[in-house]
């Protein structure tokens, strides 16, 4: 499926919707408009729909289709399980345990009961992000009412013991949450083997559409609702179905299913060319997790001495697209890096980018990829290494398309310079994310260079950090640059 000019590796985010998945759901925007709750033909068609939807969608992890209880995707499906046993269960006790590693939706629904009276237990995964179900054991209490701990890492693909930490669950009685948005049809996903009461996953990674996922809720497991209305979905998730994108989840369940094992061995060979040409090409790459079993499409890769963030950058300019470390993880990091018992500083963070292969991806483009990889860490190093005396220079531009042409420019005349991403608000004015970080010593040559091409400017910004009160956006883009500056040298 093609993405126009732009190289997708950032699958782990989001994937295309299949083809096939568009066509089913298009009639359900059209002639079949009806809602589940109407008593005529199309209420029945759409009802219809929905059941065929819950049974793929069933299949996908062996469950019974009245297991499935329907949700606008895996964050809202972490919280309605999160909350929910919480609330069912605060009468037994108000302890629970969770990992720092956990996506947001479920590190900040675990906040938001602490501001409830609840207690939790957070555990650390080891240098490979695995947690040790040891240290489960040793967080149980006698009121621990739920553990919740990921099937597998959306930041380094990991995937966890939880067949071992849900059989500890089960011999205390304690409910166990799992969160599959990663694994759920990438690797098998089978709620006979897998001890979990409830299980999260989305839509939209498995090439289904947006704004639908699922929570599987075992039977004979009660949870109370967060959400109040008509009494869809079992009384757990009311509102009116979502019946196209509905639909179009069970479609991608059916097909992620069928090619689960074709597609493992395809995207699995092509991570493994990946990282062995970033490990033989670029000196100080490290692959996040590679001594343990992992899922097939993710690797994360830190870059001694270079930021996840510029990289992101610079392949974003040359139009490769991935995420610097994870979009959630970075989401985490801004709200919570204050509590460092939650979350303990990780070993070569700043310079981690994940990359994450989808089936339509192709040997080509791991080339591509890394031919680009090992130019941008190149070229941030050797910026860097030049030890600048005086003050950078970062320019900024009206949209992707100027950025890009200016990076390009630069590389032909062999500038010595880095790309930035751009905090929102460090300026009014509407610009690309790309920023270009150079010395300052360059900045009329570089100006007079990118006018002879033609390429818009909308801004130039000396780094100053001392000159005058700035705001904490502000001071920490240039604490940035300097980094940037110092790195390496």
């Amino acid at each position: 499926m093609p993405h126009g000019k732009e190289l997708f590796l950032d699958h782990a985010a989001t994937t295309p919707v299949h083809p096939d998945v568009v066509g089913l759901m298009l009639p359900y925007f059209g002639n079949h408009f009806g809602t589940t709750t109407s008593l005529s033909e199309l209420g029945r068609t759409s009802r219809r729909a929905v059941e065929e939807a819950r049974c793929r969608t069933a299949a996908l992890i062996d469950a019974a289709p009245e297991e499935i209880i329907f949700s606008s995707g895996a964050t809202e499906s972490n919280n309605l399980a999160i909350l929910g046993a919480a609330s069912s269960l605060s009468g037994r006790g108000k302890h629970i345990i969770t990992s720092t590693g956990e996506h947001p939706s479920v590190i900040n629904a675990c906040r938001h009961l602490e501001r409830r009276g609840f207690e939790i237990s957070y555990v650390s995964p080891d240098a490979h992000g695995k947690i040790d179900p040891a240290l489960i054991a040793d967080a149980l209490r006698n009121d621990t009412i739920l553990i919740s701990i990921m099937h597998a890492s959306h930041e380094t693909g990991v995937v966890q013991p939880v067949e071992e930490i849900g059989a500890l669950a089960r011999e205390r009685g304690i409910l166990f949450h799992c969160n599959a948005a990663q694994s759920a049809g990438k690797i098998p996903v089978n709620t006979h083997t897998l001890p979990a009461d409830l299980l999260s996953f989305s839509s939209h990674k498995l090439y289904g559409p947006k704004g639908v996922g699922a929570l599987f809720v075992r039977k004979g497991t009660v949870i109370d609702p967060v959400l109040f209305g008509s009494g869809q979905e079992q009384g757990l998730r009311p509102g009116t179905i979502n019946v196209p994108c509905v639909a179009g989840f069970g479609l991608a369940c059916v097909i992620a299913l069928r090619d689960i094992e074709n597609n493992g061995i395809l995207i699995t060979s092509l991570r493994e060319s990946l990282e062995q040409q970033v490990i033989s090409r670029i000196d100080g790459a490290r692959i996040h997790g590679s001594g343990t079993v992992r899922l097939p499409h993710i690797s994360s890769i830190s870059f001694r001495g270079v930021r996840g963030d510029d990289l992101a950058a610079y392949l974003d300019a040359v139009n490769i697209v991935v995420s610097p470390g994870s979009a959630q993880s970075r989401a985490w990091h801004g709200q919570a890096r204050r509590s460092a018992e939650v979350l303990p500083e990780k070993e070569g963070e700043e310079g981690t980018i994940r990359l994450s292969i989808g089936w339509e991806n192709k040997e080509k483009d791991i080339r591509r990829t890394v031919d680009r990889l090992e130019e941008a860490v190149r070229r941030i190093r050797e910026f860097a290494a030049a030890s600048p005396d005086g003050d950078v220079t970062v320019f900024t531009f009206p949209d992707k398309s100027n950025a890009a042409a200016a990076l390009k420019a630069l590389k032909d005349e062999d500038m010595v310079f880095s790309p930035v991403l751009k905090p929102d608000e460090l300026m009014q004015a509407l610009c690309s994310n790309i920023s270009l970080a150079c010395l300052s010593r360059d900045q009329a040559r570089i100006g007079s260079l990118l006018g002879a091409h033609g390429i818009e400017i909308a801004g130039m910004h000396t780094a100053h950090p001392m000159e005058r009160p700035m705001k904490k956006k502000e001071r920490d883009f240039w604490e940035k640059v300097e980094q940037i500056k110092k790195r390496n040298a």
